[in-house]
């Protein structure tokens, strides 16, 4: 097969040991994916799929176990390999589902008031009625200043919020200009020398509070309560409450209402009005004890003498529980899926292995990937404090420096999409300079579907990071913004119908095409230095 060569901008520049030679591009095979890609793409039709009768995946909940065995019956269905789930967690907490919310005022008025609960709150066991009152529990002082006065009682717990117009438009894609911008790299200010530590203590009294409060909220015989939602125009937004784990307090039934709905009842309550209301939330525990949690493998096996060695893609599985989790991140489990199945369909034969992880937990704390990394490749020793242990894995000291797996060295990168529906304009090269021409190459051959810019800095809060901190290259993709933080993140209106199946069929091929390309390069994508934080 004849083999051209796409040289990126920066593909002559003066690198450490001499002038880096131009990046391979095999034009055949991204000729081979575009056509599998947009011409018999069946993204769209999975996504349907998994949103609409597998429905929303909360980690350890029933709809969780199907949407992973409906994505291994897929990947066998192509003829991947290795198709299997693997436990993270042995107790990462107890399985929950629920089926409806009603929420009507009785008076001053009676009408219907939307609502949906949050993850891991108990139900009402039938409808339940009870006046309204507003209380504030901002710090442990709080809940003695109202003991004894709220039994019997539905409280609303935040003060109303001004609505507030939204000052974008609801979709969008990113312009000349927007991209541009992502190409400079901002210099961020001195950090305060005790910022950490002054997040970490601000985390312990959220977690010492909301343990509190769930115990003193169920002692006084309190009905329910009352959140505002973060989004206005309707929009309710709704994550995790209550208790995840088994041998942490419950709490009452916990209601999040949208702007629109709540402010009233605070309007009513501050104005004397005898604001009372009848709730029926049919949620439940599927389990009493903590469950299992696991991630989903597939793989296309690697030829030859680098076989051994692994390029990851992949994209998290869970979602959250009141819409169905197309954006966040059913788009990028069906985009993930679909490069597998578009290398397959083509009959690439790649010198490394080329492995999908759908991870588990990842709203909760990227906990299925950070699990696979610390079994695999490395981690640094877990904190012996107690304090320490009880906090969030990427919060914890550990005890020594990184300890390095087998797998370390063998390690080539891992691609992640997880910003919604937005087709990819380019990638986030996470300061890591060396990749820059090599990403820019590979982009080349797709700047006519919109992905042309490679930028060095740092994007977070997904399952790349993982990788990162202990050292892997890790990347998560460019992607337009669509309606992703306007209307579908961790919100009820995160369905099918705000997905664009063009933009699925555009994703796929490119990470199809970087998949490849970063199995047969010969060598390993380049390492950043890894300066190993302080542990003392």
């Amino acid at each position: 097969m004849k083999r051209l060569m796409v040289v990126a901008s920066m593909a002559m520049c003066v690198m450490a040991g001499g002038v880096q030679a131009a990046e391979p591009v095999d034009l055949d095979v991204v000729a081979k994916i575009r056509h599998e890609a947009f011409n018999r793409s069946q993204a769209a039709a999975n996504l349907k799929e998994l949103t609409e009768t597998v429905g929303p995946r909360l980690t350890a909940s029933p709809n969780y176990t199907r949407a992973s065995a409906w994505a291994r019956g897929k990947l066998s269905g192509w003829g991947l390999v290795g198709v299997h789930d693997e436990v993270f967690d042995p107790a990462f907490g107890r399985g929950w589902e629920f089926s409806s919310a009603r929420i009507e005022m009785l008076s001053p008025r009676q009408v219907p008031v939307h609502a949906l609960p949050k993850a891991w709150t108990r139900g009402t066991d039938g409808p339940v009625e009870g006046e309204v009152v507003l209380a504030s529990f901002k710090t442990l002082t709080d809940i003695d200043k109202q003991r004894g006065k709220l039994r019997g009682k539905i409280v609303l717990l935040d003060d109303a919020r001004a609505y507030k117009p939204a000052e974008k438009a609801d979709f969008r894609r990113y312009d000349e200009t927007e991209l541009g911008e992502l190409q400079t790299f901002p210099v961020a200010a001195d950090a305060e020398p005790d910022a950490q530590e002054k997040r970490l203590e601000e985390y312990r009294k959220r977690q010492a509070l909301t343990k509190a409060l769930n115990t003193f909220l169920a002692e006084e015989g309190v009905l329910a309560t009352l959140s505002l939602s973060s989004w206005d125009n309707g929009i309710i937004r709704a994550t995790g409450g209550g208790a995840r784990k088994a041998d942490e307090p419950v709490g009452v039934t916990e209601l999040v209402l949208p702007t629109e709905h709540y402010n009233p009842l605070v309007r009513a309550v501050q104005g004397k009005q005898p604001v009372r209301l009848r709730i029926d939330v049919d949620s439940r525990f599927t389990s009493e004890q903590d469950l299992p949690a696991s991630n989903t493998f597939a793989e296309i096996p690697g030829t030859g003498g680098k076989a051994g060695e692994v390029v990851m893609i992949g994209a998290h599985l869970d979602s959250w529980h009141t819409g169905t989790g197309a954006s966040d991140n059913g788009a990028g489990v069906v985009v993930m899926m679909e490069a597998m199945r578009i290398l397959k369909a083509i009959g690439v034969k790649p010198r490394r292995t080329i492995r999908l992880a759908l991870w588990g937990g990842e709203e909760q704390g990227l906990h299925g990937s950070a699990g696979y990394v610390a079994r695999y490749l490395a981690d640094y020793p877990a904190p012996t404090d107690p304090e320490q242990k009880a906090l969030p894995r990427a919060y914890q000291r550990g005890t020594g420096p990184l300890q390095r797996q087998r797998g370390y060295d063998r390690f080539s990168t891992y691609f992640n999409f997880d910003n919604g529906t937005g087709r990819i304009r380019g990638i986030y090269a996470q300061e890591n300079h060396a990749a820059v021409p090599i990403f820019k190459a590979w982009l080349e051959p797709f700047a006519d579907i919109g992905a042309t810019i490679v930028t060095t800095r740092n994007t977070g809060s997904t399952d790349h990071i993982s990788f990162d901190r202990v050292g892997l290259p890790g990347f998560q993709f460019v992607q337009d913004p669509a309606d992703y933080f306007t209307h579908v993140h961790h919100t009820h209106l995160d369905t099918y119908d705000h997905v664009v199946p063009e933009d699925l069929k555009q994703a796929a091929a490119i990470i199809a095409s970087f998949a490849y390309h970063a199995a047969m390069r010969e060598e390993r994508l380049p390492r950043k230095p890894f300066l190993e934080r302080d542990e003392k």
